[in-house]
C-alpha cells in the first residue's frame, strides 16, 4: 500500500505524461457513455415530448412510472441485462456480454428514463406557454414537437449533459455486464474500484483526477448553455 503522498504525486505523473493505459482506460469510458447518451437522447427527447404535448387517459401514470424510472439502482439494471445477453438469456446468441456494447446498453437503460423525464418537464412548460399559438397555426403533433424540440434545445442540451454526467460515473451496471475486462471493457469507474481494492492507489488517483475534471467540465458546460440561453431569451 502506497503512502498517499507518493500515490499522489505518482498520480499526477501518470496524468502529466499521457501515460498509455491511462488513456486507454478514458477513452473507452468516454466512448460508451457518449454513445449512450446519444442513444438515450434519440430514445427519450421524443418521448418526453410526446408526453408533454399529450393529454390522454392514464397520463398520470406515465408520468409517475417516467419520474420512478430515474431512480433505477443500476445494479438491478445490470443485472437484468446480464440475465439477457448471458449464454442461456433469450439475447445470448448476440455474444455481446462483457463487450463495450453491453455497457452502452446498461448506461443508455440508466439514463434514456432520465432524459425523457427532464425533457417531457421542460417541453412541458414550454407547450403551456406556447399552445394558444400553435392552436392558431393549426399545427400537427409532429410538427409541435420539431417546434418544441427547436425551440428548448437549450435546455435539452442541458438535459443531454445531465444524462452523460451520470453515465460516466456509472460502475455497478457496468462491471456486472463488462466484466472489468483489461484492454477490453476496463472503464473509469471500474478500474478506480479494482485499484483501490489492490492497493495501486496511483493509478486509481489519476483516474479519479480525470473523472473530477470531466465532472467539473459537464458542469461547466451547463451553466455555459444555461447562460446562452438567458442571453437568447433576452434577444
Amino acid at each position: 500500500m502506497q503512502s498517499i503522498g507518493d500515490a499522489l504525486g505518482l498520480a499526477l505523473a501518470l496524468v502529466f505524461s499521457g501515460d498509455a493505459d491511462l488513456l486507454e482506460i478514458v477513452l473507452l469510458s468516454l466512448r460508451v457513455s457518449l454513445t449512450a447518451t446519444v442513444i438515450a437522447c434519440v430514445i427519450g427527447l421524443p418521448i418526453g415530448a410526446l408526453v408533454a404535448i399529450g393529454r390522454f387517459r392514464g397520463r398520470g401514470a406515465v408520468l409517475i412510472v417516467m419520474n420512478a424510472l430515474m431512480g433505477l439502482p443500476p445494479v438491478v439494471v445490470g443485472l437484468l441485462v446480464y440475465l439477457h445477453l448471458s449464454r442461456s438469456g433469450p439475447l445470448g446468441f448476440l455474444g455481446l456480454l462483457y463487450t463495450p456494447t453491453a455497457m452502452i446498453i446498461a448506461q443508455t437503460i440508466l439514463i434514456a428514463p432520465i432524459v425523457a423525464a427532464l425533457s417531457r418537464q421542460v417541453l412541458e412548460d414550454l407547450h403551456t406557454e406556447y399552445a394558444d399559438q400553435f392552436r392558431s397555426f393549426c399545427l400537427t403533433r409532429l410538427q409541435t414537437v420539431q417546434a418544441l424540440l427547436w425551440d428548448a434545445r437549450y435546455s435539452l442540451l442541458t438535459v443531454g449533459l445531465a444524462g452523460f454526467g451520470r453515465a460516466v460515473a456509472e460502475v455497478g451496471a457496468v462491471i456486472i455486464v463488462g466484466g472489468n475486462i483489461d484492454h477490453l471493457t476496463r472503464v473509469m469507474t471500474t478500474a478506480i474500484a479494482l485499484e483501490t481494492s489492490k492497493g495501486d492507489l496511483a493509478l486509481a488517483l489519476a483516474l479519479g483526477i480525470i473523472l473530477l475534471v470531466i465532472a467539473l467540465g459537464v458542469n461547466a458546460a451547463v451553466q455555459s448553455v444555461r447562460m446562452t440561453a438567458a442571453r437568447q431569451a433576452y434577444v
